[in-house]
């Protein structure tokens, strides 16, 4: 049995059609919209590109268009055409013998969608197989090419692996291998490169952009980043509270903008804080060595000094050592060798030798706030409990603590009996930032803390962010791979490479060339505003490489 072409017409044909879609959401004891008849068509090979602020309905569209509506969700009334299958109207099991077939999914989350237990190559035929699309030994030989083709290192035996042994822009690439093996004719991508630094990122672009065509696949891309919609979609469309705002040629949105929501969303990445030096050293990291194993040495020589009351940003890519030093800093990973120096005393390597005011001291922002907070608990009780812990408060101050923190984050006391399901993605994150605030420390290392958020929301984090160190004196260790958030965030940059710093300094004297070919590498794969970006950065590359 040979594996299926999926070239069943021309780039002409209509595959997908969507009418008047209306999807409501069951939240609070009663149903709400979240889409509000939206149209969408889309042809085959052609991309199109899904983006709006969180809240939009981005995700809760793109599921609906395989007839699929998530949990706590409902499908209300229009019409979803697949190839001339009304999969409103079909049944489970004809839904069932298409999806992962002739439509795929990837997710945002490639850890999440692998089952740790089981080999890579295994679960990436295992759709192939089930829908009887080829035998098991074609379907292995076919997914190693789909590995070549989408730039896998070692393809022949990388599918040996298991998922926890690759990295995380490579496990992107095998579930968008997964997504390809039986050929699909469409592919949702779900901000499949989000939580990826941006050398992964365009590599990743790269290969999926490079089998969607070779392919011949349709795909909606769904995204909040517009720089990386850009490159990726024939055509935008542009959602806001579940209702379409405008649709176009992707060239022509980029240039002139019909909507001013849309507009508005192309000039959100304006901020950048002036650079604010000083000899005031709060934090001084000397000569770290660490190492997860006495074969593993993941940060090599590593020495950072963090002024007081500024922003150090600590930038590279995967692997690159960065959320490793935030755990040095916080005692979780004692270093094999070096020092940490804080207002002038060492710390003891190991966060159980710590007294509580060093912990209180130096406190930490999680990237996924999701996972971050216990979902069963209110905001009152999250951010109550370092209340308790570290300043052990009576209960009505408790309250009015909690109160207070809310408004500095520019919430009110409405939300102090919400649960985190009822709280926005950028909600969350802020309520994460009072949970650290209430510990009154000196130092907050925020780890990846906008990388999952869209760039309205993003930017009012970073502002939030921006006015609490001027207004309570905080110093920030901002662990990111967002040259943007860099420029927005940073008084000075830290550029690490596999466990190394290569170089630090003030942010105008690291961001201005000459750079090390590694800072050029990394400069060099942020992509911009312009559909042609990734053309051009293909042409250079052995330039930068």
């Amino acid at each position: 049995m040979k594996i299926k072409s999926n070239s069943r017409g021309s780039n002409d044909d209509l595959l997908l059609e969507m009418r008047n879609v209306h999807i409501d959401g069951f939240s609070d004891e009663q149903w709400h919209p979240i889409i509000k008849g939206v149209d969408l068509t889309l042809k085959r090979g052609e991309v199109l590109g899904l983006i709006g602020e969180s809240g939009a309905g981005k995700s809760t569209l793109g599921k609906a268009a395989m007839g699929y509506a998530q949990p706590g969700c409902s499908i209300k009334s229009g019409s979803i055409v697949f190839d001339g299958l009304d999969l409103l109207a079909a049944s489970e099991s004809e839904k069932m013998a298409i999806w992962g077939s002739r439509i795929a999914y990837v997710a945002q989350s490639a850890a999440a969608s692998f089952n740790p237990a089981h080999r890579l190559i295994d679960q990436t035929i295992e759709a192939t197989i089930g829908h009887a699309e080829a035998t098991v030994k074609e379907a292995r030989v076919d997914a190693v090419e789909l590995y070549s083709t989408l730039s896998l290192p070692d393809p022949g035996t990388i599918g040996e692996r298991y998922p926890h042994q690759v990295s995380g822009g490579q496990l992107q690439r095998v579930m968008t291998a997964m997504a390809m093996s039986p050929r699909p004719d469409l592919i949702i991508f779900d901000e499949p490169t989000t939580a990826l630094d941006v050398t992964t990122q365009v590599e990743v672009l790269l290969s999926m952009r490079s089998i969607v065509e070779h392919f011949n696949t349709a795909a909606i891309y769904i995204t909040h980043d517009l720089a990386v919609v850009a490159q990726m979609a024939d055509r935008i469309k542009v959602l806001r509270y579940g209702e379409e705002v405008e649709d176009a040629e992707t060239k022509s949105m980029l240039s002139s903008p019909k909507e001013d929501y849309t507009k508005s969303l192309w000039s959100v990445r304006s901020l950048e804080k002036p650079e604010d030096p000083s000899d005031d050293i709060i934090l001084d990291i000397k000569n770290i060595d660490a190492a997860y194993s006495r074969s593993v040495k993941v940060l090599k020589n590593v020495s950072i000094k963090v002024p007081r009351g500024r922003t150090v940003s600590i930038v590279g890519e995967s692997g690159s050592g960065k959320s490793t030093a935030a755990r040095v800093l916080t005692g979780l990973m004692p270093p094999v060798t070096g020092s940490i120096t804080f207002n002038g005393e060492t710390l003891p390597p190991s966060i159980k030798d710590r007294s509580k005011d060093q912990l209180r001291r130096i406190q930490m922002i999680y990237q996924m706030a999701d996972t971050a907070m216990n979902p069963k608990q209110t905001v009152s009780e999250i951010i109550g409990r370092p209340l308790k812990f570290y300043h052990n408060i009576s209960a009505v101050e408790e309250e009015r603590r909690v109160i207070e923190l809310l408004k500095m984050i520019e919430l009110d006391e409405t939300f102090l009996d919400r649960l985190p399901s009822e709280l926005s993605g950028g909600q969350k994150q802020r309520i994460c930032i009072a949970r650290a605030l209430a510990a009154e420390p000196e130092v907050i290392i925020c780890d990846e803390v906008t990388s999952a958020l869209d760039q309205i929301v993003q930017e009012g984090i970073l502002t939030l962010l921006l006015k609490l160190q001027k207004e309570l004196g905080v110093t920030y260790l901002f662990i990111t791979h967002d040259i943007a958030v860099v420029k927005a965030i940073s008084d000075e940059i830290v550029v690490m490479y596999q466990g190394e710093v290569i170089e630090q300094g003030l942010k105008s004297e690291v961001l201005q060339p000459p750079h090390p070919d590694y800072t050029q590498r990394l400069l060099a794969s942020v992509p911009e505003m312009d559909a042609t970006w990734l053309d051009r950065f293909v042409k250079t590359r052995t330039d930068i490489v």
